[in-house]
């Protein structure tokens, strides 16, 4: 090619040296070209028409490529000219200045100013088309256009179709242009709606149903076709990989959403949530086929974790919980199709909970009949019994919540605790009834078992159903109070000789009850080895037993105190019994401080001579402990010899009205109740 025809071109390129390269030129030429094949109404139809589907094809090719490097280079070519360049420029300028083109605009992705070209064109031409005869007139202006607007339109949607993908380097600003474009080209869709006269046959162009349209299509091929899983997921199931390649896909691309792409559209449209309704659609779409299907326990778990955990989890990202409206979406799978794989996976929880546990007493029942002895810790004897078994129900039943979507569901994997409970009650009862020479140190273990069981059922009552943590409760009170009594009976029986003595003459005397407080004291001694809340428990059960024995042999009137002097003598000693026996139990442990009090009033019951004031002194004891009855009333007022029948009947009707008026007070303090009298 000569220099004289490479620099004759209609693009003016005014270049003399050839070794440069022609393709600026040859894209002159053939916008040139085009521009000459469309308007010259010589040349053939069938010419003109060859060449504009050639060059289409050729165009939209390099479009977006020459677009986005476009931007790259932008930076370089609008760095600021030499002096000579800058008045070079000046002076060409008024010369070379040219309105910008539709084809101008298109190449260099300014969609915006694109489409208002085509308005313009659009508004002029049918402001000339007013009948058919002039329809025809026009034709070719018309094919021309929507030429045009077909090809416009074929850009816009590139544009959309490559939102979300980072390395081709969409930016902000071209996006921007193209939906600013789409809402102008709807708008003016409504335009047309309101006119009576016909529409061209691009119009209406649907444009907004364009825009969702493109978008769903872009976001099932993204999730049909998720990148290449890490390699540390070789090992999971093939529904595994590709559930979490979706996942992983859908939380990157609205993260991009909301970074990125929401800076193009203006803030009615919402577009997080256009996107975030449409990932959730089609991950829903997804996973309910899967679900459709029989799932192994793996993959059963899986999938429900999928749902009720990392889904949300990736919606409560700080990034998104802001602009995603993640109530609005629902859950990724129906009840109907979550139901039956809910109670799957809690079947097999719950089977595998009810097996641990019934091991680990297994275990227990062997080391026992093995003749093993009771770990100790600290000089307490320590059972693994409460808490194995309360490590494996607290984390199974709370992972199992967060699994199915609420701890009220995954209690279920309790439900059947109670048969296991009175296992383990039937174990204490055997220990119990063999009595080996090792048999209290495992009772004083199972204690500690006990009381750890209560209290995580009493403060971890949301893993349980309601009446399971009631009938445990009710199992484990009752294993308590046997274990007192069988650790407590054999210490009775030692000091009965001492209770002997008790309420005669001859407890009267101070050393009698001295050596009760020597024996007891003793006992005490092999009481030790149990953990301090167990220990308490215990000593405090030992307190109240040794009390009601006191005010037991007390009622059974083998004193009389006849006159004022022993009645007196009498209250001195209760009182000093009271004072020492709190004393002891107290330095041992017991905090049952209130069993003294019951003694002091018993002390000025027996003191006192007037009648009304009898009366009073009943009325605080029935008012303190609702369990005093009549009979009791009777049996410590027999006491005192000088107090007559009818006294004792008057001082009864004080009780009896007094409780009756108080019934409905509740009180817990109940003592009485323990003192059996005749």
């Amino acid at each position: 090619m000569s220099s004289a025809l490479h620099g004759c071109f209609p693009c003016r390129c005014r270049s003399k040296d050839l070794t440069e390269p022609l393709s600026d030129c040859w894209a002159g030429f053939y916008t040139w070209l085009g521009m000459r094949i469309r308007s010259d109404s010589s040349v053939p139809e069938r010419l003109r028409l060859n060449f504009l589907s050639e060059q289409r094809g050729r165009w939209l090719q390099r479009l977006l490529k020459r677009g986005s490097g476009r931007q790259a280079s932008a930076s370089v070519n609008s760095a600021s000219p030499t002096s000579d360049e800058a008045q070079s420029l000046s002076d060409e300028e008024p010369e070379n200045a040219v309105t910008p083109t539709f084809e101008k605009h298109l190449e260099e992705l300014r969609l915006f100013e694109a489409s208002q070209l085509l308005i313009e064109r659009e508004e002029l031409l049918f402001q000339k088309i007013m009948e058919v005869e002039a329809l025809e007139a026009h034709k070719e202006e018309v094919d021309q256009l929507s030429a045009d607007y077909n090809e416009f339109k074929e850009v816009v949607v590139q544009i959309l179709q490559q939102s979300l993908s980072v390395s081709l380097g969409v930016s902000s600003d071209t996006l921007k242009s193209a939906v600013d474009a789409l809402y102008q080209e709807e708008e003016r869709d409504q335009v047309w709606k309101q006119r009576g006269q016909t529409p061209p046959a691009w119009r209406p162009g649907n444009w907004k149903e364009l825009h969702d349209a493109t978008l769903s299509d872009l976001v099932k091929d993204r999730m049909d076709n998720p990148p290449t899983p890490p390699a540390d997921q070789a090992s999971q199931s093939s529904l595994q990989v590709d559930v979490n390649s979706m996942g992983r896909q859908l939380k990157e691309d609205l993260l991009w959403v909301v970074d990125v792409v929401k800076l193009s559209y203006p803030a009615h449209i919402d577009i997080c949530n256009v996107y975030a309704r449409m990932y959730h659609q089609i991950f829903s779409a997804r996973l309910t086929k899967i679900a459709d299907f029989g799932l192994e326990d793996r993959d059963c778990t899986f999938l429900l974790r999928w749902v009720h955990e990392y889904y949300p989890e990736i919606l409560q990202k700080q990034e998104l919980a802001s602009e995603v409206h993640a109530e609005s979406l629902g859950k990724l799978l129906s009840e109907e199709l979550l139901e039956p794989l809910e109670e799957q996976y809690l079947n097999n929880r719950q089977a595998e909970v009810m097996t641990y546990i019934g091991r680990v007493l297994e275990l227990a029942e062997q080391r026992w009949n093995g003749g093993e002895s009771p770990k100790m810790e600290d000089g307490c004897y320590i059972s693994p019994v409460a808490y194995d078994i309360i490590q494996v129900i607290n984390g199974m039943v709370t992972s199992s919540g967060k699994v199915v979507g609420g701890l009220h569901k995954a209690q279920i994997i309790t439900s059947h605790l109670t048969d296991l409970m009175e296992r383990y009650r039937s174990f204490q009862d055997n220990i119990m009834k063999q009595s080996r020479p090792n048999s209290r140190a495992y009772i004083k273990a199972n204690m500690a078992s006990v009381r750890q069981f209560s209290d995580f059922l009493l403060e971890k009552s949301d893993l349980f159903p309601a009446d399971v943590q009631g009938e445990c409760l009710n199992i484990l009170s009752e294993m308590k109070k046997s274990a007192h009594t069988y650790l407590l009976s054999p210490v009775h029986e030692n000091l009965r000789p001492h209770y002997r003595k008790l309420g005669t003459y001859e407890w009267l005397k101070r050393s009698v009850f001295e050596n009760l407080l020597v024996s007891i004291e003793a006992e005490l001694e092999d009481l030790q080895g149990l953990t301090e809340p167990c220990q308490q428990e215990l000593i405090g059960q030992f307190h109240q037993e040794v009390t009601t024995e006191y005010v037991k042999r007390l009622m059974k009137g083998q004193i009389k105190l006849k006159d004022r002097e022993q009645q007196v003598q009498a209250h001195i000693t209760v009182k000093d019994n009271a004072k020492h026996l709190d004393h002891l139990f107290s330095r041992m442990g017991s905090k049952e401080e209130w069993l003294k009090d019951i003694l002091i009033k018993i002390a000025e019951l027996l003191k006192l001579q007037d009648l009304p004031a009898i009366q009073v002194q009943i009325i605080t004891m029935g008012s303190a402990f609702p369990d005093l009855s009549e009979k009791h009333v009777s049996a410590l007022l027999k006491l005192k010899t000088n107090f007559t029948r009818a006294d004792r009947k008057i001082v009864k009707e004080t009780l009896s009205d007094m409780l009756v008026a108080h019934s409905n007070v509740e009180n817990t303090q109940l003592f009485f109740s323990n003192v059996q009298v005749k």
